[in-house]
C-alpha cells in the first residue's frame, strides 16, 4: 500500500507571524505597526495575505476595529513560537559574528534581587565581566510574559498557579509568608485582622494571601495595594491597615511592625523558555543561582 500524499504547506514568512503576534499585543494597530517598523498599510496587507494561506479568517469585525478571533488562538501560539526561536536563533548568530563572550538577560522579583541572590550577581559579574548581564526587576507575571515572547533568558519568581506552557519551573526555595501589624495593635483572632495593604489582585503571591487569609476567616477588606513590599511596609508603619510580606522583607528597620502568625509558605523558581538555544553564560548564571544555600 502507498503511503498517503504528504500534506503541502503553507508559504507563511516569519515576518507574517511577526505581525500577528504585534497584533495581538499592542493596543492599536497603528502601535503594532510601529513596533514592527512597517506602515499601518504595509501591516493589514501582510496579515491579508497571512489569511489567505493559512486558509482561516484570523481576524472580526469589533465596531470600528479588527480584533483577533477567539477561535485562533492556535495561530498566534504557533506565530510566538517561532517568533521568539527566530529572534533567538538570530541573537545567537550575532552574538557569535561579533565573537562575542555572551549575554544574560534576568528577570527577579525584588525580594530575590535584593534580599536573596545579591552575592551570587556580584560574584557572577566580577568573575565573568566579559558577559553582558542585564537586570530586570518586575513582578513575577510581567517577568514571565517577557520570558515567554523571548525577551528574557533567565526568571526567579513565585511560582505560577499552574505550569506555562514551554517553561521549565524549577524550585529553588521556600520563604515564610507573615501576617504584621500597625506598630502597638494588638493582634488577635483572625476575624480581627485588618483592613489590608497588600499586592494588586493580578499577583501571584496576592491570589495565594486571599486564599489563605479566607481559609482562617480573616475579612478581606483591602485599604491599598502595591507591587513593593517596602511601600507596604511604610503604609503599615503609618497605620493605614496590615499586611502580608516575607519575613525576609516584613522584619527590617529600625521601627518595628507586629508580628502576627505565618500564613503560607511561597516558594520560588528558577524559569526558563524549554526551546531556547543554549547559551554557556545563561547556563552558568542557571547553575549558581540553583546553586545558592537557602
Amino acid at each position: 500500500m502507498l503511503p498517503p500524499p504528504a500534506v503541502a504547506l503553507p508559504d507563511i514568512s516569519i515576518r507574517q507571524l511577526e505581525y500577528l503576534v504585534a497584533v495581538a499585543d499592542a493596543p492599536t494597530w497603528k502601535v503594532a505597526a510601529d513596533r514592527v517598523g512597517v506602515s499601518p498599510s504595509a501591516l493589514s496587507q501582510g496579515l491579508a495575505e497571512l489569511e489567505r494561506r493559512v486558509g482561516v479568517h484570523l481576524f472580526e469585525t469589533q465596531g470600528r476595529r479588527r480584533a483577533l478571533r477567539a477561535t485562533c488562538g492556535p495561530v498566534l501560539d504557533h506565530a510566538r513560537l517561532v517568533v521568539t526561536a527566530t529572534t533567538d536563533l538570530v541573537d545567537w548568530a550575532r552574538r557569535l559574528e561579533a565573537a562575542a563572550a555572551g549575554r544574560v538577560r534576568l528577570g527577579m522579583i525584588d525580594v530575590a534581587a535584593v534580599t536573596h541572590f545579591p552575592e551570587v550577581l556580584r560574584a557572577f559579574r566580577n568573575e565573568r565581566p566579559e558577559v553582558d548581564l542585564t537586570l530586570s526587576v518586575a513582578p513575577s507575571r510581567a517577568l514571565l510574559a517577557d520570558l515567554g515572547r523571548g525577551a528574557l533568558d533567565l526568571v526567579v519568581c513565585v511560582e505560577p498557579p499552574t505550569p506555562i506552557a514551554g517553561v521549565d519551573a524549577l524550585p529553588l526555595f521556600s520563604e515564610p509568608l507573615v501576617v504584621y501589624g500597625p506598630p502597638g495593635v494588638e493582634i488577635g483572632p483572625p476575624s480581627t485582622w485588618g483592613p489590608w495593604v497588600l499586592f494588586p489582585a493580578d499577583s501571584h503571591t496576592r491570589q495565594a494571601v486571599a486564599t489563605s487569609l479566607a481559609a482562617r476567616g480573616a475579612p478581606l477588606d483591602i485599604a491599598a495595594e502595591s507591587h513593593q513590599p517596602d511601600v507596604l511596609r511604610e503604609m503599615v508603619l503609618l497605620g493605614l491597615g496590615w499586611t502580608v510580606l516575607p519575613r525576609s522583607q516584613g522584619e527590617f528597620g529600625p521601627v518595628g511592625l507586629m508580628i502576627g502568625e505565618q500564613v503560607l509558605e511561597r516558594r520560588l523558581v528558577l524559569a526558563r523558555r524549554r526551546d531556547a538555544i543554549a547559551d554557556p553564560a545563561v547556563d552558568e548564571l542557571a547553575r549558581r543561582l540553583s546553586e545558592r544555600p537557602n
